[in-house]
């Protein structure tokens, strides 16, 4: 089992002036510590049900190509790239802008966006859900043909690219890692299996089990080996509260064929936390 990190708080003394010391240290020790990924989320203001909109949010590509730089190791993304927020050409561009600068550690992770406040407060479109899954399945084909031979059109319902260059390619390949958020069993859950590389799931106990079950489904409608798919989780609550108990979940993520779980430093020392998460817990998680 490995161990990612995902970094969803700004909200600390002396911000903002502050902030790039934290996130900083935060990712070096993440890196030196053997963590195998580090996300931030894509949002523009902090989410409501975790804390004020108006608590500090930092934009998510500029911070992971913020931290590009400082580390060697983690795999970058973010948990996840609302589809509504960029274009797709111009999000396939950043993605291997990222790629290339992070010597091939991007990916992609995306979903179909939720929050509408940020979207109406910054004057974003957010059109119905049912045009957002659309939405979501054209981007994941624009950036599969831009980071492919192809630089020809593209013509969908929702974008149309006279061209799709995209020079330099990522320096993965045949591409950077496509992940899909969410655990949606009808249409989130059917476009990890026709495109993603990996899914993510929320914590959500014994109905885990079954959405992998639907996933196992949905691969074998298309055609795909399930186990091509690589599944992730993100762990609620603080796991240093109970190490024994949350080691007991993660062997019970592993019997389901999770390979890595998120953790989410609390809203104090998020160095100190990632540093006693590698020296005494990951040791243990390695061994699942």
């Amino acid at each position: 089992m490995k161990l990612a990190i995902h970094f969803p708080n700004f909200t600390y003394p002396g911000e903002p002036a502050s902030l790039a010391g934290v996130i900083s240290a935060t990712a070096k020790a993440a890196d030196e510590g053997g963590c195998e990924t580090m996300t931030f989320m894509d949002h523009w203001f902090q989410m409501e049900m975790r804390a004020p909109a108006t608590d500090p949010m930092l934009e998510g590509y500029t911070t992971l190509g913020f931290i590009a730089g400082q580390t060697t190791r983690l795999k970058l993304g973010l948990l996840v790239t609302g589809v509504t927020y960029r274009y797709p050409g111009l999000l396939a561009k950043t993605v291997a802008t990222l790629d290339v600068l992070s010597q091939g550690r991007a990916f992609l992770g995306i979903g179909a966006a939720w929050y509408e406040k940020e979207h109406l407060a910054l004057g974003v479109p957010y059109p119905p859900i049912s045009e957002r899954f659309e939405m979501l399945e054209e981007a994941i084909q624009i950036c599969e043909q831009m980071w492919s031979d192809d630089e020809g059109p593209y013509v969908g319902k929702h974008y149309s690219l006279a061209e799709t260059i995209c020079r330099p390619r990522p320096i993965q390949s045949p591409r950077p890692p496509i992940l899909i958020g969410g655990s949606g069993e009808k249409k989130t859950l059917k476009l990890v299996a026709r495109y993603a590389d990996a899914c993510n799931l929320f914590d959500i106990g014994e109905g885990m089990a079954e959405k992998l079950a639907v996933l196992d489904r949905h691969c074998e409608t298309e055609g795909r080996d399930p186990g091509s798919v690589q599944r992730t989780a993100i762990s609620a609550g603080d796991p240093l509260e109970d190490i024994d108990g949350f080691l007991r979940k993660m062997e019970a993520w592993s019997a389901l064929g999770i390979s890595q779980t998120w953790v989410s430093p609390p809203d104090q020392d998020p160095v100190r936390f990632v540093t006693r998460m590698t020296e005494e817990v990951l040791p243990r998680m390695a061994e699942l």
